[in-house]
Parts: C-alpha cells; structure tokens; sequence
C-alpha cells in the first residue's frame, strides 16, 4: 500500500469497506428476505430485484467511474453519495402495507409492494454505486501498489461476512415477520451510511489522480470496452471473465441462503451457529491475502477454489447443524479469499490512470454478469420447491440445497476455465522473460 503506514488510510479503508458492505447485505440479502416474509415475494420476483440492481449498478459505475475520472476527484463522490445511499435506504422504512394498501385494493397492494421495493431499489444502488462500486474502488486503485493489493484487498474482501455478522448480530433478536421490525432496521442503517457520509469528507485523503488522455467523458464512459483496449489488455478481460463465472456460482445460492437457513433448515439459531463461521472465514482472508502477494494469482486462487467446492458439496448433502457449519465455514472462506484474489490480480491489470472508467467494467464482471446470470439459476433450480401455505392464504416457497449442486457446477467450470487462463499466463510469463 502506498499509505500502509497510514492510520487515517487505514481507518478510511476500513470505515468505508465495513459500512458499505453493511448496506449491501442489507439490500443483497435482507432485501430478499424483506420481500419474501412481508409481501410473499416468488423466486421470480426475488431474482428480478437482483437483476435490476445489478443492471443499475453497472450502468451507474460506468457514468460515475468515468466522470470521476473526468473531475479528478473521489471525495466527493464517495461522501456525498454515502449520505444520499443513506437517506435513500430510510424511504424503505415507508415501503409497508397498511401505508401502501391506502392507495391500492388489498388484492394487489403485496404486489404493489414489491415493485416498490424493486423500482427503489435501483434508486439506491444509483447512489451506492456511485459511493462504493465507482469511486471507492477507484479510489483504493489510486491509494494501493501492486506489492501489497492483497493486503487491502484482504481487509476489503473480509468485509461482507464482517459485515453479515454486524448485521445478524446486531438484529438477531428482530422479528423479521412484524412490519415493525423493519422499519427499525432500515432507520437504523439509513442513519449509520448518512453519518459515515458525512465523516468521509474529514477522513478521505483525496489522491488526485487525472486521467490519462484527452478522450471525451462519454468516450470514457465505453473506454473499456473498446476492441482496441480490449487488445491491448487481454489478461484483464479474461481475469474478468473468470470472476464473472466465480460470481455466477455465488449468486446461483446467495439471495436464498438466509431463507435456506430458516425455511429450508429450520435453524431458528443460525445467527449463533454462522457468527463464529464468518469471524474464522474473516481472520482467514486477511491472511489470505497476503499470502497472494507472496505466491500470486493461481496459487491463490485453485486453492480458494478448492475451499468453496468442499463447502458446497457438505451444503448439498448435510443437514445436520454442525456439518451445515463446517460448509458454510469452507464455502465463506473459499468465496472471501477468492473475491480478495481477484479484487488484487484485476487492479494490479488496471492501467495506471484509468481506474475510474475500468470500475463500469469491473461491476460489469463482478456485479451484472453474476446478478442477471445466478440468481436466474437459482430460480430456476427452485422452480419446483416445497411450497407452504401461510396462515393468511398466502403461497410461499422453501429454498433447498439444490442452489449448492448448480452453484458447484459452476464451480467446476470456473475451474476449467482458470487452468486456460492460468496456461495463457504461464505462456507470457516465459514469452516476456525470453526478451529479457
């Protein structure tokens, strides 16, 4: 890290990464959960607000990666887009039925809801987006070395399963069927991700890094996705296709994995028995990442991969909680030292100066590829679930562990496709040292 040393990086890096990834579960996971307890949302409807956000975010990355290319500046878009990525989270709060059932039969006002919560949710992915997905990540480019990324990105990485945990945790004791419960939850959030904002502007050290070139800001905008760019950086375009399969098995399992937990297992303590799954998986990947700036990408990454197999293959055929544990521990750590992996090796491939405008194509890789592509999977593979019948005639589903059987075939293809890729690294490796 070019700051390592430096406690206010540190605790920027740190501050920011932990309270947007809090939102993210927020929305990743208990959106999901949110839906389906209070409005009796479907597979299809859960996989549809995935895939919305996940268009909405790689669209936003790309306009607001480039323009803060464009101003030279991350700052301001990182704290300013926390406080209205704040503010938007608390307009959930208003999203219930007896407030929405004003305006709407009591036929449809369920459905009603779930647009809602859909249609807003792509609102606050703008500003989340925009804060995190573009400008934080541009900005961790612009503040890191290729001699210690692993290192940020193993604090960075660890940060979603911290970030579980905080929430969990911290609403363990919520009854997520009363209305009331969420409408704490999302004050709560909405208030923290406001306030961080606002601190952003006294802990963020502005790098002030420009662009490189004098392109056009909507020529920056597809800066990445040029042929010619594209040729000139192979191994950035293929590592992206590589996390975007990485990501597809994630998503083919993630939106469901709370509601597998509840419904499909019955764990009414999972809160309890996956704390010290996420607190090991997190230790875990900050050494992790370190490891991957000594011994480099493949191997890194095979065993990480080796990791998130294994855990699958306990989920799909365990039930029993202390081998549901042991999966969870195995895919958590094979999922967060992965992510960590790629995170590095893909900003060590970002041309220097270009960050900001390679965010849209990094979000498209790791968000809209995956979002669109795994939880339609994952649908599809519930299509036939075990349905119940609530006590107010409403149909719900109940997720199984056939997520973790299709989300580990797409395991094993990533794994065919990381023995080219790393075959093509080899290659040019030797090719360069030829010249030298």
């Amino acid at each position: 890290m070019k700051k390592t040393g430096n406690a206010k990086f540190l605790t920027a890096l740190i501050i920011f990464s932990l309270t947007g990834q809090i939102a993210w579960v927020v929305e990743n996971m208990y959106f999901n959960v949110f839906i389906y307890k209070m409005f009796h949302a479907s597979p299809a409807d859960i996989s549809a607000m995935v895939m919305a956000s996940a268009v909405a975010a790689t669209v936003t990355t790309l306009i607001m990666g480039a323009l803060s290319d464009k101003v030279g500046r991350r700052k301001v878009f990182m704290a300013g887009g926390y406080i209205l990525w704040g503010i938007s989270i608390l307009s959930f709060a208003f999203i219930r039925v007896d407030t929405v059932g004003l305006l709407f039969p009591a036929a449809t006002v369920s459905a009603v809801c779930v647009t809602l919560v859909i249609v807003m949710d792509c609102v606050m992915t703008f500003f989340g987006s925009t804060a995190n997905d573009a400008c934080f990540n541009a900005w961790l480019t612009d503040s890191t070395t290729h001699e210690s990324r692993g290192a940020a990105e193993g604090i960075n990485a660890m940060m979603p399963l911290v970030a579980i945990l905080c929430v969990f945790g911290g609403f363990m004791d919520f009854d997520l069927n009363e209305s009331a419960s969420w409408t704490a939850i999302f004050l709560i959030i909405g208030i923290a991700v406001t306030v961080i904002g606002v601190l952003g502007f006294f802990l963020i050290d502005e790098p002030h890094k420009k662009a490189d070139g004098t392109d056009h800001y909507f020529a920056n905008m597809i800066y990445g996705f040029r042929p010619s760019v594209m040729k000139r950086n192979p191994l950035l375009y293929l590592l992206l296709v590589a996390f975007a399969l990485f990501g597809i098995s994630i998503q083919i399992f993630m939106p469901y994995l709370i509601l597998y937990y509840t419904e499909g297992l019955k764990m009414e303590g999972y809160v309890l028995v996956m704390a010290p799954a996420i607190i090991l998986a997190s230790v875990f990947t900050v050494i992790w990442g370190r490891v991957h700036d000594k011994v480099g990408f493949g191997k890194s990454m095979l065993p990480s991969l080796g990791l998130l197999c294994a855990g699958y293959i306990l989920l799909y055929f365990f039930r029993s909680t202390a081998l549901v544990f042991v999966g969870s521990l195995l895919m958590m750590c094979g999922y967060l030292a992965g992510t960590a992996v790629f995170g590095a090796v893909i900003r060590d491939h970002t041309p220097e100066g270009r960050a900001g405008m390679f965010q849209g194509l990094r979000i498209a890789g790791q968000v809209l590829i995956p979002g669109v592509v795994g939880p339609a999977i994952g649908a599809w593979v519930l299509r036939d679930a075990e349905t119940v019948i609530g006590d107010d005639g409403t149909e719900s589903f109940i997720p199984n562990q056939n997520i973790f059987l299709a989300a580990l075939i797409a395991a094993v293809v990533l794994g065919l496709f990381l023995a080219l890729l790393l075959y093509i690294m080899k290659k040019k490796t030797a090719k360069e040292a030829a010249h030298e």
